[in-house]
């Protein structure tokens, strides 16, 4: 290895090898906060098994990435579409888009915390202008998750679609013209060309928001610290109550190294769609 790779080298192990590592030598530990050190091995990791919080959080967090992943992708890719239609203004239009994913969390979670609620938020207000059923929003069991959703994907549906926009850049021209001549206009140009040119640049937007949406963690707590009740409490979330409302921090640890391996999974499984798309 050559001299000028260690410093490099050092750093990984100082900042993602060695932190995983004693994580992962916690989660085999009965430890809770002023307590002494107790080996279980893999005790933390059975209790996990039996635990209803723990499979709710695993459904939660499960939700909150599928549906939000799914909706942002479409939405990123149709908005990216229109972006790059944009002629008039289009510094303009591409610096207000950005915004939303350039705000600070706090400001998300207050700013969300504001309009949504239930008794002087201007969405309910909105809702009854419209002559619409109100809601609780970030009050409902039934629906404080999907409000997670709402908020997460007001913030990063902009940043999809500036990866999708980078995309539709770099295509190159000559095939929509030879597409022309042969009389794909329109819909089909979308589907049997954009969208497959498009599958890796899609395919990296998924992995990148996989990353965040997995860990989501400061937008919920801010917002509903997990609940009411247990109904927003997220592996995320749950952990850090685990670690610090009950000072149980090897279970803790055991829970954040199972959702980095489920994290770590979504991200190889979208890398690996992603090769076969390019090849």
């Amino acid at each position: 290895m050559h001299g000028l790779m260690w410093p490099a080298v050092l750093f990984v192990v100082l900042m993602v090898i060695f932190p995983f590592g004693y994580a992962f030598w916690l989660s085999l530990q009965d430890y809770k906060i002023g307590q002494t050190f107790a080996f279980i091995g893999l005790g933390n990791y059975k209790a996990l098994l039996v635990d209803e919080q723990f499979w709710n959080g695993v459904k939660l967090s499960a939700t909150l990435y599928v549906v939000a992943l799914s909706v942002q992708l479409v939405l990123g890719v149709a908005l990216g579409m229109l972006l790059n239609r944009v002629q008039v203004m289009r510094g303009l239009v591409r610096t207000l888009m950005i915004s939303p994913f350039m705000l600070p969390p706090v400001v998300i979670g207050m700013m969300s915390m504001v309009i949504l609620d239930p008794g002087m938020g201007v969405a309910n207000y909105l809702l009854k202008a419209a002559h619409l059923p109100t809601s609780l929003f970030l009050a409902s069991t039934d629906y404080v998750i999907y409000t997670v959703v709402l908020i997460d994907t007001w913030q990063w549906t902009p940043f999809v679609a500036l990866i999708v926009l980078g995309g539709l850049q770099s295509l190159p021209r000559n095939i929509y013209e030879a597409a022309s001549i042969d009389g794909a206009t329109g819909w089909r140009e979308f589907v049997f060309i954009t969208l497959p040119l498009l599958g890796p640049t899609i395919l990296t937007a998924a992995v990148l928001r996989s990353v965040d949406l997995l860990r989501f963690f400061d937008v919920i707590y801010i917002t509903t610290q997990g609940g009411p009740g247990y109904a927003s409490s997220t592996l995320n979330i749950y952990a850090y109550r685990k670690a610090f409302e009950f000072s149980d921090i090897g279970y803790a640890a055991a829970l954040m190294i199972t959702l980095s391996t489920i994290v770590l999974g979504a991200v190889l499984v979208f890398s690996q769609l992603r090769k076969k798309v390019m090849w």
